[in-house]
């Protein structure tokens, strides 16, 4: 639990009400969200089957502002996760990030935690300060693939005082993980030393109505720096057809003590250049073609010889520092087109291409059904030694619909099914199943 968030976020939020109470509260929002999901992590080769499934809700309520030059509000989300099945011979033992793990290796009963912003808002640009940012950057997605979302604490700013640009800026200090109740530093995967420091600025300018260009820096303290340039371009053909361009390329190198004891880490299983350091270009490349309710994407990526691609990600780092990590901690996105249901495609030397299928059954008449299958090849792929003719590859499907009317309008069904195979120093052959039953009730 975070009171001093939640103090702060009370505090301003009394004062925000004497300082002008309409826009405070005639703009707020109110929100129940629930998430019922099964999981079942099929290790084909070696390991324990995790089959495990829980209950999830998520209350937020977002203020609106104070009246005034400068406005004020607070934004205060709690969370709870319960567990309805899946023993410990269910599930792996250490650093699970489905449900935290008991002492004995058992999921534990139910776990929560609660967070606030405060936020201030000055003409076009806003400032958020708190435990419950959620960013979702070229240099920080923030993950919500299982019960309950992934969140950090820190500042952010955004600001769209310029027509057709978005300014992003900000400096996070510690994470709080999917199936966790509790704060880490921030890290990447394999260290086991964390940073209280990440910061981050850039923007997103629309150059024409149809191209979008992108620049971020990132910089996690004695870990690494990160730039990244993208372009984003639609084409209209016609009313119901299009082509999309989306071009994307990181440069990440090493920073402070990385490399060091400590700050050293396995880049992902593979190959590095100097050991346990940040030296890596990667870019990737998707066009998408759309007609009517078809959608067919195609692409590649290319990750740099010397290094696997780098990201946030605290799996190895429990609050305490120590390296026995059972508090739920991992899990984690990236803004990579290869970051699907299973694995990442994201080692040294890796060349990925792929494509997906999918169809929205709209044009059928059937609103709120779609479906889609996705495949990834990835070769040349370079293991600690330095040998790169190991490969890989992941076959995705999913199914998802969503009720457009009725007492139960936007309740959501989704299954999704993964297939994973790789050789050499892979994370072992799998077959994955999740089923996901979503409902947000909106009370203001």
């Amino acid at each position: 639990m975070y009171k001093s968030s939640l103090a702060l976020a009370v505090a301003l939020g009394v004062l925000a009400q004497q300082a002008g109470a309409a826009g405070f509260v005639e703009d707020s929002k109110l929100s129940l969200s629930s998430r019922t999901m099964y999981f079942n992590d099929d290790n084909r080769e070696s390991g324990i089957d995790q089959k495990e499934s829980g209950q999830g809700f998520k209350l937020d309520y977002l203020s609106g502002f104070t009246e005034g030059t400068v406005g004020f509000g607070v934004d205060v989300q709690a969370l709870w996760g319960i567990h309805l099945d899946g023993g410990r011979g269910s599930r792996p033992d250490a650093n699970n990030t489905f449900f935290p793990s008991d002492s004995d290796g058992s999921a534990v009963h139910d776990w929560a935690r609660i967070g606030g912003n405060a936020k201030a808002r000055f003409s076009k640009t806003e400032v958020h300060y708190g435990s419950a940012l959620a960013p979702m950057l070229p240099i920080l997605v923030s993950n919500d693939g299982r019960l309950l979302p992934q969140t950090f604490e820190g500042g952010t700013l955004q600001s769209k005082e310029i027509d057709n640009l978005t300014l992003n800026a900000g400096q996070l200090t510690h994470a709080m993980g999917r199936a966790s109740s509790n704060r880490t530093g921030l890290s990447v995967s394999g260290a086991f030393r964390d940073s209280n420091k990440f910061q981050f600025a850039g923007g997103d300018y629309k150059l024409t109505p149809d191209l979008t260009l992108q620049y971020y820096y990132s910089n996690l303290e004695d870990f690494y720096k990160q730039h990244f340039l993208g372009a984003t371009h639609v084409f209209k053909i016609a009313d119901n057809q299009s082509f999309k361009t989306d071009l994307r390329y990181f440069d990440s190198r090493s920073d402070g003590k990385n490399g060091e004891t400590g700050y050293a880490f396995d880049n992902n299983g593979g190959y590095a250049k100097n050991t346990g350091e940040v030296d890596n270009k990667t870019w990737s490349a998707m066009f998408t073609y759309t007609l009517g309710g078809h959608a067919l994407m195609v692409g590649h990526q290319q990750v740099g010889d010397d290094g696997g691609f780098v990201w946030l990600n605290q799996g190895s780092v429990r609050k305490d520092g120590s390296t026995s990590s059972l508090e739920g901690n991992g899990g984690s996105s990236f803004y990579l087109f290869t970051d699907s249901m299973i694995n990442q495609f994201a080692r040294a030397g890796e060349n990925t291409t792929f494509g997906q299928y999918s169809y929205d059954f709209a044009s059928l008449g059937v609103p709120g059904l779609k479906a889609s299958v996705a495949y990834l090849r990835g070769d040349d792929i370079r293991n600690k030694s330095g040998d790169g003719s190991y490969n890989e590859w992941e076959r995705d499907a999913r199914v998802d619909y969503t009720l457009q009317q009725g007492t139960l309008k936007g309740l959501g069904f989704s299954l999704r099914q993964g297939v994973y195979r790789g050789s050499g120093e892979s994370i072992g052959d799998k077959d994955q199943t999740r089923f996901i039953v979503n409902y947000t009730y909106n009370f203001l």
